[in-house]
């Protein structure tokens, strides 16, 4: 097996493990209705796939020292066939709660063995790499709406979780097998000190945190309350607000694949702030605008410039850090900035029931945004903000 061959049996991977982690999004309300539960409750149900996806990540980190990473990614894929059956057969809200912070914990698990593998895999080409395996993932997220739309026409809830299961497993065979017949990269076998590896990147970990966490942490509450938000504020039906949402996540598509190539060739900091500062003026603009065909176009950016930043983020680190520091620092940095966005959902579904407007809530955050990013902006003025790692 060569590693093209590989590379795409990560590709598989990654699709079922981010759709995993975005299928509560047009979920929610449908689960409210039936579980009868309010919006703090569903909006914790989504925010614990994402502490979930935090938890394990340092841990994973400190595991790569130690395992080959393809049997990372072999034991994120069984790990997310068992959680996604478990929630297939959710008596209720509780339960189901465990499973989404499970199928999180896969999906953290799976990013910190693989995009590393990735990165290695074609090094003269990270971003390029990253930004396709990152539109392998939107792919999923843009079915995602679509797929939960499919099932609910022709039975109930469960048999989301049961159909994920079954391909979910599907996907984790076929790597399983194309990694036992590939020669894998060596790098990763220099990386077996994860303290040291923090020690000495910590500057970069740093700033990866504080650029990806809080604006994660807004577009966490953001696309996870998007139908909801559209259907109530924006007088759209509930069918049409999923299908913006797929617009958003749509969008992402070719975000991922150009990003990644643009990430390679452009000053890299300048990219990565100009991309959060669009990011709060759109965020801005979906406040004010009305109307279908406003909503879709607003929707269109919104996704575009938002999923742009997700490998631009990724080839900042890894396309930097040193073969021996790069799976630690990467876990570091993930683990910390993903603790930080995960309740985004929750804070959106707490304001939501104290009865705070959603544009309000929206708003706001769009503020705290613009803060992080005149700080930011003021250490890259001065030359604080590190433009890679340390070797």
């Amino acid at each position: 097996m060569t590693r093209r061959q590989l590379f795409g049996s990560l590709c598989a991977m990654v699709f079922v493990v981010n759709l995993g982690r975005v299928v509560f999004a047009p979920l929610l309300d449908p689960l409210r209705a039936a579980l009868t539960v309010d919006a703090a409750a569903v909006g914790l149900l989504a925010s614990l796939v994402w502490v979930g996806s935090a938890v394990p990540r340092i841990p994973t980190g400190y595991l790569l020292t130690r395992v080959p990473r393809h049997y990372v990614v072999f034991a994120t894929g069984a790990t997310l066939t068992g959680a996604t059956a478990l929630a297939s057969v959710a008596p209720g809200i509780r339960a189901l709660q465990a499973a989404a912070l499970l199928m999180g914990a896969a999906g953290g698990a799976y990013f910190i063995a693989a995009n590393p593998l990735v990165s290695e895999l074609f090094p003269s080409r990270v971003g390029a790499a990253l930004g396709v395996h990152g539109t392998a993932a939107q792919l999923a997220a843009v079915g995602a709406p679509l797929f939960v739309t499919a099932v609910l026409a022709r039975g109930r809830w469960p048999l989301t979780f049961r159909i994920m299961a079954a391909i979910t497993a599907v996907a984790t065979v076929l790597f399983t097998v194309v990694a036992w017949r590939t020669d894998l990269p060596a790098a990763g076998t220099e990386d077996r000190h994860l303290l040291v590896a923090v020690r000495e990147q910590w500057r970069l970990i740093l700033a990866g945190v504080v650029m990806l966490g809080a604006t994660g942490f807004v577009w966490q509450g953001v696309f996870n309350f998007y139908p909801t938000y559209l259907a109530e504020t924006k007088s759209l039906s509930e069918s049409t607000a999923r299908t913006a949402l797929s617009v958003v996540f749509g969008a992402g598509v070719p975000a991922m694949a150009l990003s990644g190539r643009l990430a390679d060739r452009l000053d890299i900091l300048r990219y990565i702030l100009a991309l959060l500062g669009g990011f709060v003026v759109v965020l801005l603009a979906l406040t004010t605008v009305s109307g279908l065909a406003a909503v879709v176009a607003v929707s269109l950016v919104l996704g575009y410039v938002i999923h742009s930043l997700f490998p631009a983020m990724d080839t900042y680190l890894l396309g930097s850090l040193p073969d021996r520091h790069r799976a630690s620092a990467y876990a570091a940095y993930s683990g910390t900035m993903m603790f930080v966005q995960a309740g985004g959902s929750y804070a959106v579904g707490f304001l939501r029931d104290a009865r705070v407007p959603f544009d309000v809530i929206f708003r706001t955050f769009a503020g705290g945004l613009v803060v992080v990013l005149l700080a930011l902006l003021v250490a890259h003025r001065l030359g604080r903000l590190p433009r890679g790692a340390r070797e």
